[in-house]
């Protein structure tokens, strides 16, 4: 009985120790090729040979630059960029697209050029009477209000246009004692009489009528002394009025004032003297004339404005105090680096250009810009003149280049630095 048994152990025996045999062997074939059907390495360079990898990015965030391969912070497989994909730091940078892109993506270039920059800086604001050209009519005497001539406040009047009749009863005694030392002949009390008339505020045109006529008149005819708009008519007829009271107020109309808003961040370009054009929205396409007369020492809070006075010349009493207008404020001209303000791309804190390189590469470029005239932005530094930049289609090369890892120049190392 031991001798079957002996044998069945030592056949189990034999095949166990061949099972063995063939797991090594397969574990042995498995080892060696893995690593032949598995990718080469993603340090490895692309067919060909002679390209230097420059960095290792993540794909999706390509301004994060590493120097060895693995995985990224975010858990993807990084990818190499290489020294012919625009990632060096020689001339030969910048995102690098094919004539049929180029025209595809409609790029167009401009020339940086030099020229002369004169900021305007364009002002809203409302008509309003010049209140240097007001006219105060007064009573010189106490007297009575025997007529009130067809007036009211808003009314336009010419100057010489009358107001009010008084009577005023003291003025009739000084005339009649006047005219009687006239009589007289003696000189010496003639001017002595006609002085007291003039202390009694009688208008040295009615002494003369006195005097030429032979008559007192105790009534005297009030007029305007200047042509404008009546804002205040305080009389009636019948009233009696004291010396000094006031019986209308009249602000003329040949000069009007334009109070025009300036943003607080532009009144440095704003100055006294300074010429400016106004558009009036009541006449369309017409531009009137006129200088800053004063800027007002208080800015207002609200608004962070400040208050330009614009003096404006009004023939034909055209303007209205009420109207709107805008100023346009044209500043001191001076040299500068200009490029088209379309080619800028603000981004908040910087500003970018594309520049256009040999080879159909374009690369981003920070400048620092300066101010605007019409169409064109000054630039201060970060370009040179002459060189070309991309007018139109910038955004998508900026966005290609951003994609691409492609970090733009800094300005101290910009050619216009």
């Amino acid at each position: 009985m031991s001798g079957p048994m002996s044998s069945s152990r030592g056949r189990l025996a034999a095949a166990g120790a061949a099972l063995v045999v063939v797991g090594g062997a397969a574990g042995f074939g498995l080892a060696h090729l893995g690593p032949a059907r598995s990718s080469p390495p993603l340090a490895a360079p692309p067919a060909g040979g002679g390209h230097r990898v420059l960095y290792w990015y993540d794909p999706m965030v390509p301004a994060q630059h590493f120097d060895k391969p693995g995985k990224s912070p975010m858990g993807m497989d990084m990818v190499p960029r290489y020294a012919e994909s625009g990632g060096s730091t020689g001339e030969d940078t910048g995102v690098r697209i094919t004539p049929a892109a180029e025209q595809n993506l409609g790029v167009r270039l401009a020339t940086v050029q030099r020229g002369d920059v004169a900021p305007t800086v364009d002002a809203v604001g409302v008509i309003d009477f010049d209140l240097r050209d007001v006219a105060i009519v007064q009573a010189r005497s106490a007297g009575f209000v025997q007529r009130v001539y067809a007036r009211a406040p808003g009314d336009v009047v010419r100057a010489g246009a009358p107001i009010v009749d008084l009577l005023i009863p003291a003025w009739g005694g000084a005339q009649a004692e006047f005219l009687a030392v006239k009589r007289t002949g003696d000189l010496a009390l003639i001017a002595a009489a006609r002085e007291r008339l003039r202390l009694l505020g009688m208008p040295e045109a009615m002494i003369a009528a006195v005097e030429r006529s032979g008559r007192a008149r105790g009534v005297v005819t009030i007029s305007t002394p200047i042509g404008g708009a009546i804002q205040t008519l305080g009389v009636r007829a019948g009233m009696t009025v004291g010396a000094g009271a006031t019986l209308a107020q009249i602000s003329g109309l040949s000069t009007v004032w334009l109070n025009a808003a300036v943003p607080e961040i532009q009144a440095g370009l704003v100055r006294v003297g300074q010429a400016a054009r106004v558009d009036v929205a009541a006449f369309p396409g017409q531009t009137f004339g006129g200088r800053v007369t004063a800027i007002l020492p208080t800015a207002q809070a609200d608004s962070r404005t400040l208050t330009a006075r614009v003096e404006l010349p009004n023939r034909g009493d055209r303007l209205r105090p009420g109207m709107f207008a805008t100023a346009h404020l044209g500043g001191q001209s001076e040299p500068a680096l200009l490029v088209p303000s379309e080619a800028v791309i603000q981004t908040g804190k910087r500003a970018i250009v594309m520049v256009a390189q040999a080879g159909g590469r374009y690369q981003p470029v920070d400048v620092e810009v300066g101010r605007q005239a019409g169409n064109e932005t000054q630039i201060l530094a970060g370009l040179a003149e002459g060189q070309k930049v991309v007018a139109s289609g910038q955004f998508l090369l900026d966005s290609e280049a951003t994609l691409a890892g492609i970090q733009a120049r800094p300005l101290d190392t910009g050619p216009g630095r």
